[in-house]
């Protein structure tokens, strides 16, 4: 529909028509009284939302010079929000995103929000594109209409709107949508929004939020806030988190490192009435393990031998949880006993195994059948398969699941994608079999422990009795002569030497190599003479044959001390020995290690022991203590305990001061004992190498904005951004907006201290910084 006015003066006219583009009041009030007066009638809007229509009356006055002899015509062109409506929906049917969200543009202007129809189909056909920037878009919409208009927006648009964002790896609009739907109680169903979850807990982030989610969304049932008998919360109690969310989200803590936000996770557990799975058991003890908390895996281990259903990775995990706990406090004694035991079971399994395999031979005439064999290629064929990269569902798809049991099944591979990367950290416990195995790893860690605390004894003792369980494929390649071999390379000749004595006086035979070896490494030295004439009386006793480059070093050694008999006597020792001058060839295997994929235990304790890395073990048990009180929360006795950890010389770590945090945060109203550990953290950050993770940094973010102490926040979040953390504005806005909306939101007094305008300025900068004005 088109109306046509004619204006005088060309100039005149192209602000009229920018006018008219912005409504009838701009024209008229560019109007200039001397020259024009114009009268307009707009025509009433009807029901059917009618074009409105501009019919500007003009009469002259007595000013007609003012008029322009030049005129032109304007063109008006109002649209029918209708046809917006249907180019909108055409335009997202063939996929013309762009002319969608330009005709989206024009009714927003002309008439506000499309119908609920429209602008669902807006918001899933731009999700269905799976592009970053309409996927943004779609969410922008669903922003605005929320604020706007509650009503319009409809549950399972916005679900598939929130997994098609968790799949396209933007867990912070997924978490987002999800939030929304909860506050416009159109509660999505836990097969839904653990699907989501499922699919968030691929990245770091998205594990992070999909913990933060589920923390949320449990607090609305805890302690039994719903009762699940009225008929009115059963939407409510559909959106319950359950074991198998607890799962998903524990494993991926796990996975990327938040291992004390899921360990709240847990303590909510039965706070909800979730019971775990008989797998999520392993979970526990793997979180248990990661924060230090040793009484809890040994808790665990009576459920864990009598479970019904665990697999052999499983067992194995735990098992190396428990390995792990013990050497992180030092237990040598209880860490033997578990790889003796481990040791003692494998023997048997194999003299077993053995047994059954002559049997089958016999009866099968050689055809050999193992069902463990089978498993083990079903399982790595499994674990092989690609999960996440299959086609995003459609829309019309979607609905068509009404009991979202096609999301459900997804989301439990996709938590047998994480369960397999979990796996592949552990690293103390192998299965071979159905056995479980040390590794060379846990025997490096487990030597180095007992040499950093000089038990030069207590590794004799555990020495002796594991080549009695041990059964190598040569005596050089015996646990026993790596080690003594690997304190020979780290240059601890006197307890080499001391575990060489222990073995010969034990029985326990350890080959030439080492006897070389050690009588090699004196010489380097020079300054072992008389522990050289007792090593040579002991391989002569043994009956040990050297190899020819050690009689070399050793004549020469003789010669730099100027014992001349001494070196004739070793070179005809040597001649009439008839040793071959290429040496052994067993000596020359260990030198340059197995020819195994893994690295030999030797260089693999080389290397553990080269690390540095010194484990307080004090540190953890004082850590065990504080956890203790806070969780009971007895500040007082958590607070005393931390006074004694600093008087008897340990410094705390980001552990310590997350168990104190986390309970000042659950008390409530202790922000200023907060800010003096905030202090105190800044001081060690600054003076030492102490670095605190995002877990950490997040608590004491959420502790000083509940409480106002928006100078402190700013702190905390420059910290964070420094290192490049994430951090979840959506959270801290609804938390201002909960607590502080009214705060500071009149003019600033006009006297004022300088610590109320520090604090004025940065309670403004916050809000900014959160996106309100």
């Amino acid at each position: 529909m088109l109306r046509a006015g004619r204006i005088c003066s060309g100039s005149y006219a192209r602000h009229a028509v920018s006018s008219l583009l912005l409504g009838p009041q701009c024209l008229f009030a560019l109007e200039n009284p001397q020259c024009l007066e114009c009268k307009r009638h707009v025509t009433n809007r009807t029901g059917d939302n009618s074009t409105k229509f501009l019919r500007p009356q003009l009469s002259i006055g007595s000013h007609g010079a003012c008029f322009s002899t030049i005129t032109e015509t304007i063109l008006v062109q109002a649209r029918d929000p209708t046809q917006l409506a249907l180019e909108i929906e055409n335009a997202i049917d063939e996929e013309r995103f762009d002319d969608a969200w330009r005709a989206y543009e024009k009714h927003i202007h002309m008439d506000g929000l499309p119908r609920k129809s429209v602008l669902s189909k807006l918001i899933t056909g731009l999700a269905e594109s799976c592009d970053a920037h309409w996927l943004n878009q779609s969410y922008n919409v669903v922003n605005h209409a929320f604020e706007e208009k509650q009503e319009l927006l409809g549950k399972e648009p916005l679900i598939y709107l929130s997994l098609t964002l968790a799949r396209c790896a933007l867990p912070n609009l997924a978490i987002n949508v999800v939030r929304k739907l909860v506050k416009m109680e159109a509660y999505p169903p836990v097969a839904a929004w653990s699907a989501i979850v499922a699919h968030m807990c691929q990245t770091n982030i998205g594990a992070f939020l999909g913990a933060d989610l589920v923390m949320e969304l449990g607090y609305l049932f805890q302690n039994n806030r719903v009762d699940p008998r009225k008929k009115s919360n059963r939407p409510l109690l559909s959106m319950k988190p359950n074991s198998f969310t607890f799962n998903i989200v524990l494993t991926a803590s796990l996975l990327f490192g938040t291992t004390r936000k899921a360990e709240q996770l847990l303590e909510l557990m039965p706070r909800i009435g979730v019971k775990p799975e008989v797998n999520l058991l392993i979970v526990m003890a793997r979180i248990y393990e990661r924060n230090g908390h040793r009484d809890e895996i040994q808790k665990l281990r009576r459920h864990i031998d009598e479970a019904y259903g665990l697999s052999e990775s499983e067992f194995r995990q735990f098992y190396d949880c428990l390995l792990s706990c013990h050497l992180k406090f030092g237990d040598l004694d209880s860490a033997v006993d578990m790889v003796l035991d481990m040791l003692r079971k494998g023997k048997n399994a194999k003299r077993s195994l053995e047994a059954a395999k002559a049997v089958l031979e016999a009866v099968e005439n050689g055809k050999l059948y193992f069902p463990y064999e089978q498993n083990e290629a079903e399982n790595s064929c499994s674990s092989e398969r690609p999960i996440s990269n299959s086609q995003m569902l459609s829309y019309v798809s979607f609905l068509k699941d009404n009991s979202f049991a096609k999301l459900e099944s997804e989301a439990r591979e996709l938590l047998k994608e994480l369960s397999d990367k979990l796996q592949e950290q552990v690293g103390l416990v192998k299965s071979e079999h159905g056995i479980l195995h040390p590794t060379e790893t846990l025997y490096a860690k487990l030597v180095k422990a007992f040499l950093e605390a000089d038990k030069i004894s207590a590794l004799a003792s555990f020495l002796v009795k594991a080549s009695k369980e041990d059964s190598p494929v040569s005596v050089e390649k015996s646990f026993v002569v790596q080690v003594i071999n690997a304190c020979i390379s780290l240059g601890l000749l006197e307890q080499a030497h001391d575990l060489l004595d222990e073995m010969r006086f034990s029985g326990v035979r350890v080959g030439s190599s080492i006897y070389s070896s050690l009588l090699k490494a004196y010489c380097k030295e020079s300054q072992h003479e008389d522990d050289i004439t007792a090593l040579l009386k002991d391989a002569q006793q043994a009956g040990i044959q050297l190899n020819t480059s050690c009689y070399e070093d050793l004549i020469q050694s003789r010669v730099n001390h100027s014992n001349t008999p001494g070196a004739l006597r070793l070179f005809k020792e040597m001649k009439n020995s008839n040793v071959l001058k290429s040496g052994h060839k067993e000596f020359q295997t260990l030198v340059q290690g197995s020819d195994d994929n893994e690295p030999a235990l030797t260089t693999r304790l080389v290397e553990e022991v080269r690390s540095g890395h010194m484990v307080d073990h004090a540190v953890h048990d004082w850590n065990n203590v504080i956890h203790f009180f806070c969780k009971k929360r007895l500040m007082h006795d958590a607070h005393s305990a931390l006074n004694k950890m600093r008087a008897s010389g340990h410094v705390p770590n980001a552990q310590t001061f997350h168990s104190l945090i986390t309970a000042y945060a659950a008390i409530g109203g202790k922000y200023v004992e907060v800010t003096d550990l905030w202090g105190e953290m800044k001081v060690l950050a600054s003076s030492s190498s102490m670095k605190f993770d995002q877990e950490l940094l997040d608590s004491l973010l959420y502790c000083f904005v509940r409480g106002g102490f928006f100078l402190r926040a700013m702190e905390v979040i420059e910290m964070m951004e420094k290192s490049e953390m994430f951090i979840d504005k959506y959270k801290y806005k609804s938390l201002w907006l909960k607590y502080h909306r009214t705060l500071y939101k009149g003019k600033a007094p006009k006297v004022q201290t300088e610590a109320q305008l520090k604090r004025r300025e940065a309670a403004i900068h916050f809000k900014k910084w959160i996106g309100l004005r």
